[in-house]
């Protein structure tokens, strides 16, 4: 169905409890953000299910997978990436959509399912790369592509024990470094 391309057509799975077909079923899912990422407008997701007659509905078991793209959350730079989710859930007739999704009439809607699958492991705080080094919260150099040679910043409320420090960079008399 090109309108409603997860849309399931269950009446002939229905006739024997543990009756099972396998479906694989594409399409875009709108309004996949969160604050740090998203699935890109018109992206095609796939459900890969075994829908399964089950006493009083139909259970459905498999995988989603869903392209995301985002901002770094330390260098800004894009990031992207694609979810591989296990779903398990259970349509009935009269399902409020929380503890079960609706089974209406002989048909299963997979794209709640979907959407909720995705709008939950979506990154919130993305990174181009598990490494990523980020920006140089002085220069703003991009720590990835340049080194920086800003001096690290001092706390400014640590200050008062500038005067325990030994040119060299160890610790006055009594110390760790010192001999006492």
């Amino acid at each position: 169905m090109p309108g409603r391309p997860f849309v399931v057509h269950v009446a002939a799975l229905r006739r024997e409890v543990g009756e099972r077909w396998h479906e694989e079923r594409r399409g875009p899912v709108e309004g996949l953000d969160c604050s740090g990422s998203a699935v890109p407008e018109g992206a095609s997701l796939l459900a890969d299910v075994v829908v399964e007659a089950v006493l009083g509905g139909v259970s459905v078991a498999g995988t989603v997978v869903a392209p995301w793209v985002g901002e770094c959350r330390r260098c800004l730079a894009p990031a992207s990436g694609q979810l591989r989710l296990a779903v398990r859930e259970l349509y009935t007739e009269g399902g409020d959509g929380e503890d079960t999704y609706p089974l209406e009439g002989d048909e299963v809607d997979l794209e709640p399912l979907v959407h909720d699958a995705v709008l939950l492991e979506l990154p919130s705080a993305p990174l181009c790369r598990p490494d990523c080094r980020g920006l140089c919260p002085e220069c703003g150099a991009d720590r990835n592509e340049e080194p920086c040679h800003c001096e690290p910043r001092r706390d400014p409320r640590w200050g008062a024990l500038d005067v325990l420090r030994v040119p060299g960079g160890g610790a006055g008399p009594g110390g760790p470094a010192g001999d006492g």
